[in-house]
């Protein structure tokens, strides 16, 4: 009885002991100075890296016709007796695009060429009286001046068919522009021709957009005018966000005197999509240049600013502001760091100056962290 009532003393003992050593061993733990704090995000790390880019003039601008045709009636009043083509019709040169009435000039025309079968009568009438008095000129039948008189009407008869036949082919020439055609291929782009409505000569019928080529009209600084120059490439990017490439056809040799700004004239494919109209942003490419880049995903945007995140020691991320240029294939031009400083390249929104990530690496890097973490595990 009493070597069971020991044991129990012992045991209670022993488990006193143990509780206390516990109590100890917690309230020790903080004190202990190499306790790491818990990574907030794994992460990716990058550099950043030599890129050779074009420099790019950025811009915006309207995109207008390249040459756009007014089409008029040469002659008139007229009716327009008929309309061939509408807003957007593609046509080819010397196509009749309406054409007027031709009644009261075919009227015209038949009057003219009674004139001239009256006037070859006049002459050859005139011609004949001179044939006679040449023939008695010399019997004294004819003074000198009856003689003068016949050849005079002669001269006269002569005059008044060449004019009739002028007035005939100018009566041509009115019919042939009753047929409005359009003086080289292209886009019909606005017309103010009606049907039955009379018309005068030099009144505008329609306007065409000159083989349908169209032109970005990129609008630029006095600094950058002077390093624009024709035969350069040139991206727009249109309204509904395709990128077209054009090439520069010229450049003003003046400023706009309100706005400060002069034009580079960038020509457009025909199929490009590109509408007369459009308002579109772009940038004139210049001779490549060495740029550092990193990703897109590297960059934060905050207030306004750029930011990457610089990976230290102990795997503490620190906030800095960068200068961040052109953008091209995912990737950003920055300034503000060396060549090999390691960031961070995924995730970084989600992060704040002093945080502490786990870094994630790819290949060999990354089996190497594996067997250093096992190896701390043991």
């Amino acid at each position: 009885m009493t070597s069971i009532k020991a044991r129990g003393r012992r045991f209670a003992a022993i488990a006193a002991l143990a509780a206390g050593a516990l109590m100890l061993s917690n309230c020790s733990a903080p004190e202990e100075g190499d306790s790491k704090p818990a990574a907030s995000l794994t992460v990716r790390v990058t550099t950043p890296q030599e890129d050779s880019w074009p420099e790019v003039l950025a811009a915006t601008g309207a995109i207008k016709p390249w040459q756009e045709m007014v089409i008029s009636a040469e002659t008139g009043p007229y009716r327009i007796a008929r309309l061939n083509v509408d807003v957007g019709s593609w046509v080819g040169k010397g196509a009749v695009l309406a054409t007027l009435s031709r009644d009261t000039l075919e009227a015209e025309r038949a009057r003219l060429q009674a004139a001239i079968a009256e006037a070859q009568a006049t002459l050859s009438k005139a011609q004949s009286d001179v044939r006679r008095a040449n023939l008695v000129k010399d019997t004294g039948a004819l003074s000198d001046q009856e003689i003068e008189g016949y050849r005079v009407s002669e001269q006269t008869a002569r005059a008044s068919l060449e004019a009739a036949r002028a007035e005939l082919r100018a009566n041509s020439v009115s019919l042939s522009q009753t047929a409005v055609r359009a003086p080289d291929g292209g886009v019909v782009s606005s017309r103010s021709a009606d049907l039955g409505k009379v018309v005068s000569a030099g009144e505008e019928l329609f306007r065409m957009v000159r083989q349908g080529i169209v032109e970005w009209q990129a609008e630029l600084t006095a600094e950058q005018l002077q390093r624009a120059e024709a035969g350069q490439l040139a991206t727009v990017t249109l309204p509904d966000g395709n990128e077209v490439v054009g090439t520069v056809r010229l450049v003003s040799p003046t400023l706009d005197g309100d706005t400060s700004r002069g034009l580079a004239y960038v020509r457009l494919p025909v199929s490009s999509g590109a509408q007369a109209g459009m308002y579109a942003n772009g940038g004139i490419e210049l001779d490549a240049r060495k740029v550092m880049t990193v990703p897109e995903t590297a960059v934060v945007l905050r207030d306004g600013k750029s930011y990457v995140f610089v990976i230290g020691n102990k795997n503490v991320v620190t906030e800095t502001e960068i200068t961040a240029g052109q953008r091209r294939d995912t990737r950003v031009e920055i300034s503000g760091i060396g060549k090999g400083t390691k960031i961070v390249a995924t995730g970084a929104s989600f992060l704040s100056d002093g945080a502490t990530v786990r870094v994630q690496s790819d290949g060999k890097q990354g089996s190497s962290a594996r067997k250093a973490a096992e190896k701390d595990a043991e």
